[in-house]
This record gives structure tokens, C-alpha cells and sequence, in this order.
């Protein structure tokens, strides 16, 4: 299922970002508003940046609705930021492009919270990990102006976007009666925190009697499954306060099978353990509709997003303390296989109430709907005759085609599918028409809700445009054929034969999960190939490497050694009839083929795991790069031979220059070096002192050396970078309003537009740049 691995490798950094300073028990807020100014470190030009349009392809665990005002929505991803809705051009506009190397982790938004007062500010919890990963702690993001800048308080603990319990919430709330006071879940061990000033300062609320330790799997050594998500969820009963005066009753979840519910009367001073609440689950979500004194929440047995086998759904009467489950499927029922989440009221038909499986992925996620407070459910599928189903909705994918994944499922499964990991179903406050809910490839809606109470079929479309959230492993752009093609972590990658236009699916017969490497032969460009990740297991008659003939419209499977789970690296050389493939796989020694993959031969003489390209004109020379030493072949990648070449990085991306043999470009966090010798030596050039990318163009007018571009860092400012003078110069054509976070796993500029280069962004997927004007 896509959206499944998303935390675990794709929004996973690769370099380390700048350490932020560790703060005191009470956070306080960064001193210079971002984003900062710019220092001048080279020449800068005015660029516009685009996507290439893709429509998703990522997990969305958070769908927020202003109860100020209509129409005013945003949304949370768990790699790629957070963005608003805007109802004139009915896309989604990106809030935090302007997070930079340094504090990548804030694109990783694990809450965000509407004001529900002034419809003018909001707020964003923003950290992508609570282990080792993310280099730095979490923050609170503010703004004043609905995201178009913000202000950046840090905070003394770590964060958790991109970590399991990521799609419970909301756990940063404002006061609906006083929105000086703002609320913080965190995790792992640290608590419920408060603000008292619009979030420029927080302070622990000591009183609060449980943080929370549940943990999916508390023995997990690298942290990532032992997280504990803490305290996640904060919500107010409004009817308890008066304008200008902090709401009385608060309601706090916690991950905590025997004690997940908390409540205040008394503005947070003091705090108790609801009695009489239900035990043995999490409470994933927690909403209470204020109109019908009700406090709704929906349990699963782990934290999810991706798991979830047992779970209730409960209410609780507000003035009377009762507690009654209500649950569609109860959790003793043998039909009982998922847990709960995706709770939502309507809040102009108090009583009516939605909630989605947690999680049931075959043969679909399941939602449930009641209009009288939870004693009598509708489903929006039933079961007919088996395998065979009825549907009380109707998709229509037309915006997105290849929602499909390229799939033609036998019954009950049907593509595409309604949906998974959907933690976020909310129906819209001023409509009770729409309704729109995340999943783990994209954000569905719909726009005629209540049909489904009257017996109609309601219409689900993609409501994704302008939201990109694909992770970006490599990208490559040919001399002739489609402009762009890419390789993605999750989707595996797509052709853009139009970088405006969402591409009808991704490469298929064989899918990755994910793409690893691509490659082209220079002087051949029809002929392309690619390598990608799965478990072996699962499609043990597919192969990780992949060919194309007519430029990655269409792709054959050759063979592959044993062994082989990771993609890894591979190379096609200057004429598309060999192949050198470094597979990813631990220890999986270096292979080439002549031909198309049919059999493949050892590479002698280069170590495994290394990186491999080919030489942009000469066949029967490819390159090699491992543990800061590089290896050149002259018999089409029969055997290697390491070079004199020393003082390079111990890790580095290179690629070779198109029409210049043996000319190559190598980019390491000690600098960008350039070898004219086929890597016999290298020479460092000045004035970078970080180079993470490096990718060629065309040709500036008057120039006969190819444009030069970089991801690196130039005169103490990291950026994108374009050289016209062969890297005597450089100048800045990112700004600090386009940085795009961790950045630059893969780089190309166009060889056929001048200034035109293509970034792969880790959660924002591929954007790219030209000259202004």
C-alpha cells in the first residue's frame, strides 16, 4: 500500500542539518522571524519556482477546517509541510517552502490549529522526528497572516511529523472563547504545555497527571516504532466559557490503554481522569460537539497510521458524565477487524457524525455515518452477494489518473480505492455538503455529502491540486523525448511529457515502491533504465531493474542475481548497449550487462554498494564511487580499476558531463571537485565548502560549456546554484522563500532551456526554476 514506508526511508534525512541551541525548561521564542533575511554569499537571480505537477503522493494526516471562517482550510503532511486552501482557484497553496537545511524538520507537521477567533492566525507544531533522524527540537510555528510568513518559537523537546501516532489530533488547539491560550500535546514523556500569549512562550502544565508511555513496539533500537505519541489531542467545550475568558472544561486525550482521557473544569488549573471511560484502547481522536453537549472519540489498539486491528467508538454526555459505546462494528463483534479514527461532527446538524476505519485495508477502508448521535449507522459500502459489493459512492478519478497504480483488482477490491491511513475526515463546518479526507497518497472530497441519507450516491474526486508531496530519489532530463522523467520514493516515478499536466501513471509491469536510480544512454536517449525497492518475497518473478526503448513510456523487466531487495544505483552507457547496476542490498557485489538485462556478470575490482555512472561518450567507460575513492572501467564495466585520485568526500553524488569524455563533476559535504581525466585526479573548487548536488544544462548564450548547477553551500549561504563560467562563479537562483528543506537528493538542469533546473525536494516533490520573465 502507498503511503505505508513514508516514515521509515523516504522522509528519512541524508545529510545532517544545523543544530538548533538547546533551550531551558520554558520555550521561548527565536529572536529573528523566518524566513531571515538573506546574507549575500554570490550573485543572486530572480527565479520562479513551479511543480511539476504530480497531484500528491503522500500521506495527509491532517485536514483543518476554520470554525471562523467559510471556505479558509489547511492541511498537514507528515514530510512536506503544510498548506491553505484557496476557493477561487480551487487549489492548495504551500505555507512553509521557506523551511531551509537547517531546520528541515519543520516541514514534517505533526499538528496545526485555526484560530477560531481571528481567522487571520495560525499555528503549526512542526518536528519531523523524535529519535536521533531530525538533528534538531520541535517548534511552534505562528502566523498572523493565514501562513504567508510566520514566527518560530523553539521548544525544548522533539517533535514527531513523520512518526507513528502522527494522524491522531488534533494536539495543538486554540481557546474558541480566549485565543491568547493555546495548547500543546507533546510526546515522549513531556506532557500537555500551554501558551498564554498566542504561542510566543510556553511553560509545562505541571498539573496534568500522565504523559502517556504507550509505545508499538517499545524494543525498537532505532526509536522509530518505540515512540510514544504522548499526549495527542486537546479539545474545548466551548459552552463553558464567555468571550475574553478562558474556556472551563477541557478535554485531553493521551496514548494510554487504561487512562486516555482527561478533562478540566477549571481552565487547565487542575486535572482528573474522566471516570467511567473505556478501557483497553487509544483514543485516536477525540471531538466534541458543543451543540448536543456530546464528546465523541474513536479507539484503536496502536498508534497507526499504518496499523490498527481492534478499536470502539464512545460517547460521552457532558452534563451527565455517561459514557455509552456506540460503535458501527464493536470491537467484541467477530466482524470487529479494525480499530477506529477519522472522527468528525456536523456542526450545522448536531448529532450527525462520521468515522473511519483504522485500519481495514482489504477490501477497503470503511466509513460510517449517523445522523442520531451514534445509536444507528449507515455504511458507505455494504456487502452484497460475496465477493461482490454495493457502494453508496461514486469516484471519479479523471483529475488524478493514476490513482489506479496501474491495478485491475478481482472483487471485492476495486481501484481505486476509497482509501487508507485515513486519519483525517472532516466535514466542513459551514457545509454540510463537503467533506474532504486524507489518505496515504492524496486528499479526497466531496461536494454533495447528504445525498448519502437520502439513498443517493455521492461523488469523491481528488481535491489535491497544488499539493505535492512525493520524496525525490533521482531525475533525469534527456536531450530528446519527454522533458522529465523521475524517480520517487513510494509512487516509484512517472514521464512528464508536460511538466503542467498530472502524468495518466506511474511506471508499472515492474512497479517499485520505490525508484531508486535512473539513468539514459547520452547518445541514444530512447533507451532508458531503472532500479527500484521491494521485498523479493512479495513478487519473486519481478526484477529491480527495468528497461525502456522508447523513453520510459513503456518498460521490460530483464533478469536480476539472487538476493536482490534494493535498487540501489545503475548506469546505461553513452549508447544504451551495456549496463552497470550496483544493487542496494548489503554486500550485493557490482554487475554489467550487454544488452538488456538478460544476464548479468560481475564487476571486478569495485567494492559493493558503490555508486556507479557512465561516461556521457564513451561506451565502454563507466565510474564508480565508494568510501571516497573512485573507480574507473574502460571494458563496459567488466572489471574496475581504483584511481590515484585522494582528498575526496568520504560520501558523494557525481554525474559526468554529456559530449566531454571523461569530464566529471563530484559533489560531497567537503566541497564540488572536477576531475577533466576520468577521475584520475580532481581538482576542489573554490568557494564552495558543501556541495549536495551538482546536475548540468544548457548552455548559456555566447557559452560553450554547459550550464553548472548546485545544491550546496556558496560563501556561507546554502542554496540552489547555477554557474555559467564552468564554476569560476556562481549565483544564487533560489531565495529564502524557496528552500524547500532537505533538498537535493536529486538535481538536473534542462539540456534543451537555458537556466531551467529541476530539484528533488524530500516531501515537496520536484519543483523546478527558470528565469524570471
Amino acid at each position: 500500500m502507498r503511503g505505508r514506508r513514508r516514515g521509515q526511508g523516504h522522509g528519512r534525512p541524508r545529510r545532517a542539518a544545523t543544530l538548533l541551541a538547546a533551550l531551558a525548561l520554558t520555550a521561548a521564542p527565536l529572536a529573528v522571524p523566518a524566513p531571515a533575511a538573506a546574507r549575500p554569499a554570490a550573485a543572486a537571480e530572480t527565479y520562479t519556482w513551479r511543480n511539476a505537477r504530480i497531484a500528491g503522493g503522500g500521506f495527509v494526516p491532517g485536514i483543518v477546517f476554520s470554525r471562523k471562517e467559510r471556505n479558509l482550510i489547511y492541511a498537514r503532511t507528515d514530510i512536506g509541510g503544510a498548506y491553505r486552501w484557496d476557493q477561487s482557484s480551487r487549489r492548495w497553496i504551500p505555507l512553509l517552502d521557506w523551511v531551509g537545511w537547517d531546520r528541515w524538520g519543520y516541514n514534517g507537521v505533526v499538528s496545526l490549529a485555526a484560530d477560531p477567533v481571528d481567522a487571520d492566525r495560525v499555528y503549526v507544531a512542526a518536528g519531523m522526528y523524535t529519535n536521533g533522524w531530525d538533528p534538531n527540537n520541535g517548534a511552534i510555528l505562528r502566523s498572523s497572516d493565514r501562513g504567508e510568513t510566520w514566527q518560530v518559537t523553539p521548544l525544548p523537546f522533539k517533535l514527531g511529523g513523520n512518526m507513528p501516532g502522527r494522524g491522531m489530533g488534533e494536539r495543538l488547539a486554540v481557546d474558541p472563547n480566549d485565543n491568547r491560550v493555546l495548547y500543546l500535546g507533546a510526546p515522549e514523556g513531556n506532557g500537555l504545555w500551554r501558551s498564554t500569549d498566542r504561542g510566543v512562550t510556553w511553560s509545562k502544565v505541571s498539573s496534568f497527571p500522565n504523559p502517556g508511555d504507550y509505545s508499538d513496539n517499545p524494543s525498537d533500537p532505532n526509536g522509530y516504532e518505540s515512540h510514544r505519541p504522548g499526549v495527542v489531542w486537546v479539545t474545548f467545550d466551548e459552552s463553558t466559557g464567555t468571550a475574553g475568558s478562558p474556556t472551563r472544561t477541557i478535554y485531553v486525550g493521551v496514548a494510554d490503554k487504561e487512562n486516555t482521557v482527561y478533562r478540566s473544569t477549571d481552565a487547565g488549573a487542575t486535572w482528573e481522569r474522566v471516570p467511567g471511560q473505556p478501557t483497553g484502547y487509544i483514543a485516536h481522536k477525540g471531538v466534541l460537539d458543543a451543540a448536543s453537549h456530546a464528546l465523541y472519540i474513536a479507539t484503536s489498539d496502536t498508534a497507526g497510521p499504518y496499523s490498527g486491528g481492534k478499536g470502539d467508538v464512545w460517547k460521552l454526555d457532558t452534563r451527565t458524565s455517561e459514557w455509552t459505546r456506540i460503535s458501527p462494528v464493536p470491537s467484541d463483534s467477530p466482524d470487529a477487524y479494525f480499530g477506529y479514527s477519522g472522527l468528525t461532527v456536523d456542526r450545522q446538524r448536531p448529532g450527525t457524525l462520521m468515522v473511519a476505519t483504522q485500519i481495514s485495508w482489504w477490501p477497503d477502508v470503511i466509513f460510517f455515518r449517523s445522523t442520531d448521535g451514534g445509536r444507528t449507522w449507515t455504511r458507505i459500502w455494504d456487502w452484497a452477494s460475496y465477493p461482490e459489493r454495493t457502494f453508496r459512492y461514486r469516484m471519479d478519478i479523471s483529475s488524478v489518473p493514476w490513482l489506479t497504480f496501474g491495478t485491475n483488482p478481482s472483487p471485492p477490491e476495486v481501484t481505486p480505492k476509497l482509501g487508507w491511513m485515513t486519519e483525517s475526515l472532516e466535514i466542513d463546518p459551514f457545509d454540510s455538503d463537503r467533506m474532504l479526507y486524507g489518505t496515504g497518497a492524496t486528499i479526497y472530497g466531496t461536494e454533495d455529502l447528504t445525498r448519502w441519507d437520502s439513498g443517493g450516491q455521492i461523488t469523491i474526486r481528488p481535491m489535491v491540486a497544488g499539493l505535492e508531496e512525493t520524496a525525490v530519489l533521482d531525475l533525469a532530463s534527456p536531450p530528446s523525448g519527454p522533458p522529465l522523467v523521475s524517480a520517487l520514493g513510494d509512487l516509484g516515478g512517472f514521464r512528464h511529457d508536460d511538466l503542467d499536466a498530472v502524468p495518466p501513471m506511474m511506471f508499472v509491469r515492474p512497479s517499485f515502491t520505490s525508484t531508486t536510480s535512473l539513468d539514459y544512454a547520452e547518445n541514444n536517449p530512447s533507451v532508458m533504465v531503472r532500479a527500484g525497492d521491494f521485498t523479493d518475497a512479495d513478487r519473486p518473478g519481478d526484477s529491480h531493474v527495468a528497461f525502456s526503448t522508447d523513453g520510459g513510456a513503456n518498460w521490460f523487466q530483464g533478469t536480476e542475481p539472487d538476493g536482490v531487495n534494493k535498487g540501489g544505483t545503475v548506469a546505461a552507457s553513452a549508447d544504451g548497449s551495456r549496463f552497470v547496476w550496483a544493487p542496494g542490498d548489503s554486500g550485493q557485489p557490482v554487475v554489467y550487462s550487454t544488452g538488456f538485462g538478460n544476464a548479468w556478470s560481475r564487476s571486478l575490482g569495485v567494492p559493493a554498494n558503490a555508486v556507479v555512472e557512465s561516461d556521457r561518450v564513451n561506451p565502454r567507460t563507466f565510474y564508480a564511487f565508494s568510501n571516497g575513492r573512485f573507480y574507473v572501467s574502460t571494458d563496459g564495466g567488466a572489471s574496475f580499476a581504483q584511481t590515484a585520485a585522494t582528498g575526496l568526500p568520504s560520501s558523494a553524488k557525481f554525474k559526468a558531463v554529456p559530449g566531454r569524455e571523461g569530464d566529471i563533476w563530484l559533489a560531497g559535504d567537503t566541497g564540488l571537485f572536477r576531475s577533466t581525466d576520468s577521475g584520475a585526479s580532481f581538482t576542489k573548487v573554490s568557494g564552495v565548502s558543501d556541495a549536495v548536488n551538482v546536475g548540468f544544462g544548457k548552455a548559456a548564450p555566447g557559452r560553450s560549456y554547459h550550464a553548472l548547477y548546485l545544491v550546496g553551500t556558496v560563501g556561507g549561504v546554502t542554496g540552489v546554484f547555477r554557474s555559467d563560467d564552468t564554476g569560476a562563479t556562481w549565483v544564487r537562483v533560489n531565495d529564502d522563500r524557496h528552500q524547500y528543506g532537505n533538498a537535493g537528493e536529486a538535481l538536473t538542469g534542462d539540456p534543451r532551456v537555458y537556466g531551467r533546473v529541476y530539484l528533488g525536494t524530500n516531501g515537496r516533490g520536484i519543483v523546478y526554476g527558470d528565469i524570471a520573465g
